[in-house]
């Protein structure tokens, strides 16, 4: 054994074999989608289909909102200079931080306290909701994953949710992200759950630490960072001055999705 050996316990190559956690990728591959993949990478075991559908279901949740967020108009600036794709991808990663793409963390931090208090006080967590949030109020804290700047009910807050009932992971965070909905309600201020606060609750229901979790708008916005990149290449002249706000979709009319 070499002197500087390390350990890594995610994937062992050998002539002819990949393996990742433990299982053949070759006979993974065709066996299960892309969320099983994921969940079996940052967990170490693989998750059964439901699962693997919801994990799914939060990547493609997050796969693009449109020309307006910071890491879209970083990618298509790289992308109008010239810059190659993978520059402009990580131009428009390198934009994603606390306050674009960092909601899912923060959220996450919160209904985990709140959770926490529920089980160290006794009470239910609609009461350590209450509480919390109090003190946030006073210390003019602001919790992350509640309203969004255009849906006044964001429509892939309740898919999600739908979809982690389904899968037997709607638990207490899901629970604690309902309370502080309806903390604000009683406020006179309503401020739905949003999808970043609802990825939050459904990865801490799967046992995710918050750590990873904005990693998984990352690895979703990547695929529509591509895409506007690559739009902005083939369609826009080089070096314009991007207007966000005078954008026009001319894409396809509204579309049903099939199962």
């Amino acid at each position: 054994m070499r002197e500087n050996t390390w350990k890594t316990a995610i994937t062992s190559i050998a002539p002819n074999e990949i393996r990742l956690r433990g299982y053949r990728i070759d006979e993974l591959m065709g066996r299960i989608d892309f969320g099983q993949a994921l969940y079996l990478l940052l967990r170490g075991e693989l998750p059964d289909e439901k699962v693997g559908r919801l994990v799914t279901a939060i990547l493609v949740s997050s796969v693009d909102h449109g020309v307006t967020p910071p890491s879209v108009l970083g990618a298509r600036n790289a992308a109008s200079t010239g810059a190659p794709l993978n520059a402009c991808v990580a131009a428009g990663v390198l934009a994603i931080n606390r306050l674009h793409g960092g909601a899912i963390e923060d959220c996450a931090r919160s209904l985990t306290e709140i959770v926490r208090r529920a089980d160290a006080w006794g009470c239910p967590v609609a009461d350590a909701a209450d509480q919390t949030l109090g003190e946030y109020k006073q210390q003019k804290v602001r919790i992350a994953g509640f309203g969004h700047r255009v849906h006044t009910t964001d429509p892939r807050t309740a898919r999600l949710f739908e979809l982690a009932a389904d899968a037997g992971v709607s638990g207490r965070y899901v629970e604690a992200a309902r309370a502080v909905e309806a903390w604000f309600a009683k406020q006179g201020k309503p401020l739905p759950i949003n999808v970043d606060g609802a990825i939050g609750a459904v990865l801490c229901e799967l046992g995710f630490e918050p750590e990873v979790m904005n990693g998984f708008f990352i690895l979703a916005r990547t695929a529509g960072l591509i895409a506007h990149a690559r739009e902005e290449m083939t369609r826009e002249r080089p070096m314009r001055k991007i207007d966000q706000d005078a954008a026009e979709y001319d894409g396809p009319p509204p579309r049903t999705a099939r199962s």
